[in-house]
C-alpha cells in the first residue's frame, strides 16, 4: 500500500473482523485500506474452534438477544454471503438423566431453534431426540453407559482462514486496498490532535510509508492495547487474552455421522467433524505469554482427551493426534474502558466499539460468528449516525468470493469432473474451498497441467490451489501456504513437511526466489513444525512458549514503542 490520495477509513488488523470492516466501508462506497503485520488471519482468525454458531450457552443465560444476533449471522452465513463456506453441522447432545435433563435440555435447545426460525427462517433443520439406541446408531463411538438418550440440534462449521481471505478479496473486488506483512510504526495526528493517518512499514522490503486517513479503525484483537498505544493515548479497551486448544484426530478413530457437544465444569466441548478427520475442542484459560505464536501444552492435550473419553468406548490416546492448533480469543476486561468511560461507546455482551482518541475507533471482543455485525458497529460508529443513515451497510445482502453461483456448480460437479479429467472427491473439495472461483483454477489447470496433478505428500491439494494462494489471496510465504492456504500444518501427522520442498518450489517460481530464499523457507517451515511438536510435550506453558519462541519468524513483528508523531 503506496501513500496517496487520503483513505476514507484505514484499518488496522487482518482477521475475520478487520477484514468484514474492510469489505463493510469499502461496499459503502469508501476509501478503504486494510493492513495486517502478518499474514491474512495468522492470529486467531485461523486458529479457532471453526464453528458458526448462536451460542447455546448464552441461551442458559437468558442473553436472548445476543443469541438472537449471532444466530441471523449464522443463517446469512448459510444461505446469502458464504454457503460455500460455511456448512450446516449436526451435534449430538448425550442425555444422562433420563427426565429432568432431557426436559431442561430440550426447553433450552427449543428456545434456540424457535430463535433461529425467528431470526432466519430454514436456515438448519430444527432439533430430534433420540433413544440411547437412536443415539447410539447416530455414534456408535459413545459408550452406552455415556448416556440415557440425546438431542441432536444443529450449528455450522467453516474454515476460519479461507473465511477470511475471502473477505479481504471481495473487499478489494469493492475497491479496498490491502496489504499483508505491513506493519503499522507511528500513528500521526494533526495539530489539533486528531489521529490522520499512519507510517506503514513494508516487512518484506522494509520500505516505510505515510498514509493519510480521515479515520482509523483498530481491530487488532488481543493487540488491541498495543495499537491504541501508537496514538499516545490512556484511553481504549483494555483486552484479556484467553487460549483454547485443539486437537486433531484421524476420521476413522471416531465412528459417528454427527458431531457431539458436551457440557464441561468450565465450558463446553465440541467433537466436529470434516471431511478426513475430527478437531475436539476447546479449552478456555488465562494466558499471559507470547501473543505471537501459542502453541498446545502437555497440560491442555491431557485435558481434552480425558474430557473427550468420558464418553468416548474406545478411549483416545497421544498417538491417535494428527495435529493441535492453539489460538488466543480477545476478552473484554470488565469495565473495559481504558480513562474516560463517559465517551460515546457501543458495547453488546460480546464486543465493544470506542473511540480511543479523536479519529481513532477501536473494536475489540466478539467471535468469528458475529463478524459481519461487529464490523457493521464499527463503521457506523466511525462515521456517526448521520453518514451512517445516509450511507448504510450493505453487506447483509452481498454474496462473498466464490458464493455466486455455487450452488449450481455444486449440480455440476460430475459433470465437471468428466470435463477436466479430476476426481469428484477434488472437484467437491474445491467448490467448499473457493465456490465459483473454481473456474479460475480450472482455467489454471487448463493452461498449465501441470498444476492439475495433487501434491506428491498430500493429494488431497491440487498444485493449482497453492499457485491460487499466491496468485490470488496474497500468500508471500511457505507458511502462508501450508498453515492457511491449506490447512497441513495440523491435517496431517508430519505438519505438511512432506510436501514443503514441492511448495517451496512452486512458490519459488511464482515469486520470483533464488535458491537462497527457497531454502531459508523450508528451514523455517521445519524450526516452526519441530517447536510446536516439542512444546506438545511439555506441561508448563511458559516453558512450551520459549520453546516455540526459539523458532525464528520469516518476518518477525517490528518492537515499535508507543509515540506519536505530529
Amino acid at each position: 500500500m503506496a501513500s496517496g490520495d487520503e483513505l476514507d477509513v484505514l484499518v488496522i488488523g487482518g482477521g475475520v473482523t478487520g477484514a468484514g470492516i474492510a469489505l463493510d466501508a469499502a461496499t459503502r462506497g469508501l476509501r478503504v485500506g486494510i493492513v495486517e503485520a502478518q499474514d491474512w488471519a495468522s492470529g486467531t482468525s485461523s486458529r479457532s474452534s471453526k464453528l458458526v454458531h448462536g451460542g447455546l450457552r448464552y441461551l442458559y443465560q437468558l442473553d436472548f438477544k445476543l443469541v438472537a444476533e449471532s444466530l441471523r449471522e449464522r443463517g446469512l452465513l448459510l444461505t446469502t454471503t458464504a454457503p460455500h463456506l460455511v456448512k450446516a453441522q449436526p451435534f449430538l447432545w448425550p442425555l444422562k438423566t433420563p427426565v429432568i435433563e432431557r426436559a431442561y435440555s430440550a426447553v433450552g435447545v427449543g428456545m434456540y431453534d424457535a430463535l433461529a426460525q425467528y431470526a432466519h427462517r430454514g436456515s438448519v433443520p430444527i432439533q430430534r431426540h433420540h433413544t440411547r439406541k437412536g443415539s447410539l446408531k447416530l455414534a456408535p463411538a459413545l459408550r452406552p453407559d455415556a448416556l440415557t438418550g440425546s438431542i441432536v440440534y444443529y450449528d455450522s462449521r467453516v474454515d476460519d482462514a479461507r473465511l477470511v481471505v475471502t473477505l479481504v478479496r471481495s473487499a478489494v473486488r469493492y475497491g479496498a486496498l490491502a496489504a499483508s506483512r505491513t506493519q503499522v510504526v507511528t500513528l500521526t495526528k494533526d495539530p489539533s490532535g486528531r489521529v490522520n493517518g499512519a507510517d506503514l512499514r513494508d516487512l518484506e522490503s522494509e520500505e516505510q510509508v505515510h498514509v493519510a486517513a480521515k479515520a482509523v479503525i483498530n481491530a487488532t484483537g488481543v493487540w488491541t492495547e498495543k495499537t491504541q498505544s501508537l496514538a499516545g493515548t490512556s484511553g481504549g479497551l483494555k483486552v484479556l487474552a484467553s487460549k483454547g486448544i485443539h486437537i486433531v484426530i484421524p476420521k476413522d478413530r471416531i465412528e459417528s455421522s454427527v458431531g457431539i457437544f458436551l457440557r464441561t465444569e468450565k465450558s463446553v466441548l465440541f467433537i466436529i467433524p470434516w471431511k478426513r478427520y475430527w478437531v475436539i475442542g476447546t479449552t478456555d484459560t488465562a494466558y499471559h505469554e507470547d501473543r505471537r505464536d501459542p502453541v498446545a501444552d502437555a497440560a491442555d492435550i491431557d485435558y481434552l482427551l480425558e474430557h473427550a473419553n468420558s464418553v468416548l468406548a474406545d478411549p483416545l490416546t497421544r498417538d491417535d493426534i494428527v495435529g493441535t492448533f492453539a489460538g488466543l480469543r480477545p476478552l473484554l476486561q470488565p469495565g473495559t474502558l481504558d480513562g474516560d468511560e463517559s465517551k460515546s461507546t457501543k458495547v453488546s455482551r460480546e464486543h465493544t466499539v470506542t473511540e480511543a482518541a479523536p479519529g481513532l475507533t477501536v473494536i475489540a471482543g466478539g467471535k468469528l460468528t458475529s463478524y459481519r455485525q461487529m464490523a457493521e458497529d464499527a463503521v457506523d460508529f466511525t462515521l456517526g449516525s448521520a453518514r451512517a443513515e445516509q450511507s448504510p451497510s450493505v453487506t447483509a445482502k452481498t454474496p462473498l468470493e466464490g458464493a455466486d453461483g455455487y450452488h449450481a456448480l455444486w449440480g455440476r460437479r460430475r459433470a465437471l469432473a468428466a470435463q477436466t479429467g479430476l476426481s469428484v472427491d477434488h472437484i467437491e473439495d474445491l467448490l467448499d474451498r473457493y465456490g465459483s472461483d473454481i473456474e479460475i483454477l480450472l482455467d489454471m489447470i487448463k493452461d498449465r497441467s501441470d498444476l492439475g496433478e495433487g501434491l506428491g505428500g498430500a493429494p488431497e491439494y491440487l498444485r493449482a490451489e497453492i499457485a491460487f494462494g499466491i496468485t490470488h489471496e496474497g500468500a508471500l510465504h511457505v507458511e502462508d501456504l501450508l498453515a492457511r492456504r491449506t490447512r497441513l500444518v495440523y491435517e496431517h501427522r508430519d505438519r505438511g513437511l512432506a510436501v514443503v520442498d514441492e511448495v517451496a518450489h512452486l512458490a519459488a517460481e511464482l515469486l520470483g526466489w533464488d535458491d537462497e530464499r527457497t531454502t531459508s523457507e523450508i528451514a523455517s517451515y521445519r524450526a516452526r513444525c519441530e517447536a510446536e511438536e516439542r512444546a506438545e510435550g511439555i506441561s508448563d506453558e511458559a516453558e512450551a512458549q520459549r520453546v516455540r519462541a526459539g523458532a525464528e519468524a520469516m518476518t518477525p513483528f517490528l518492537d515499535v514503542a508507543p509515540s506519536v508523531a505530529g
